[in-house]
Order: structure tokens, then C-alpha cells, then sequence
């Protein structure tokens, strides 16, 4: 399965920057509950494991949370190889809108 990786520096406190990425999926899944399923979201202390379906492929991912930097590891499927750039981008603007 291709790979995402995408890292956003920060110079929120690292808890800050926590409590700002707490609120984001469920604000991605009320932008787009018409494309979303099976949303989950773990935290364990500053690292998220997050999943979800979407247009009825899987997307498993975790983020962390460090004291100058997030980073964002997931998989994609194959099927959305295409769209990777356009996947990434969309989510790097989003958190650097969050940890700005």
C-alpha cells in the first residue's frame, strides 16, 4: 500500500498543539459524513491512530505529536495513487491552519 508521510513544524507548546489536532477529525468527518464510515480515533497521550473508510477504501494512519513538529504517517490504496498530491496538500494546509 502506498505510503503518506507529511510533517508540519510547530511552535506551539506540544500540549497546545494536542488539544488543537483533538477536535480535527471529528470536524473532517462533519465536512465530509457523506464520504465517511468506520471513523476511528485512539489517542494515547500525544499519538493519534486513526482509521476510516472512504468511498469504500480503508485508511489507517497515526499522527504524532512532538515538541517542535507533526508528523502524519498513513496508508493509502492503490486506487488513490492518483490523487496523492492533491491528498497531501489538502491535509498539509489543514494542519498548518490548525498549528498556525
Amino acid at each position: 500500500m502506498p505510503k503518506l508521510s507529511i510533517a508540519i513544524p510547530h511552535s506551539l507548546s506540544q500540549q497546545e498543539a494536542t488539544e488543537r489536532l483533538k477536535g480535527l477529525l471529528a470536524r473532517v468527518m462533519e465536512k465530509y459524513k457523506s464520504q465517511m464510515s468506520n471513523v476511528e480515533e485512539q489517542w494515547n497521550d500525544n499519538a493519534l491512530a486513526f482509521g476510516f473508510s472512504t468511498y469504500g477504501f480503508p485508511i489507517k494512519g497515526k499522527v504524532d505529536v512532538g515538541p517542535s513538529e507533526v508528523t502524519l504517517d498513513g496508508d493509502l490504496p492503490f486506487a488513490a495513487m492518483m490523487f496523492k498530491g492533491k491528498i497531501e496538500q489538502g491535509v498539509r494546509d489543514e494542519l498548518e491552519k490548525l498549528l498556525a
